[in-house]
């Protein structure tokens, strides 16, 4: 029992400081675009040119792509606000 509370302690930790890092990542869009493009390239090779890839490699390569191509587009377009103020609206 104690082990399953240490993991709970833990596992908010983590996703706590991965958030953060991929939030401080997103700030910095030329890095992000690039860290994006770099994931695309070989899961886009593994989807489109790999001849007959093991499946666990097709759903790494999907997972990869869309987590790259996330980055890129929001390296390009700029992250998004949380929310819209109505004073801010018109």
């Amino acid at each position: 029992m104690l082990s399953q509370a240490v993991v709970r302690g833990v596992e908010p930790k983590i996703l706590k400081r991965s958030r953060g890092a991929v939030l401080r990542l997103v700030r910095q869009r030329a890095l992000s675009m690039t860290i994006g493009a770099v994931l695309i390239a070989p899961s886009a090779w593994v989807e489109f040119v790999s001849h007959d890839p093991a499946w666990w490699m097709q759903g790494l390569a999907l997972v990869v792509g869309a987590t790259g191509l996330a980055l890129f587009w929001t390296g390009l377009t700029g992250p998004s606000p949380d929310w819209i103020e109505d004073d801010e609206r018109s």
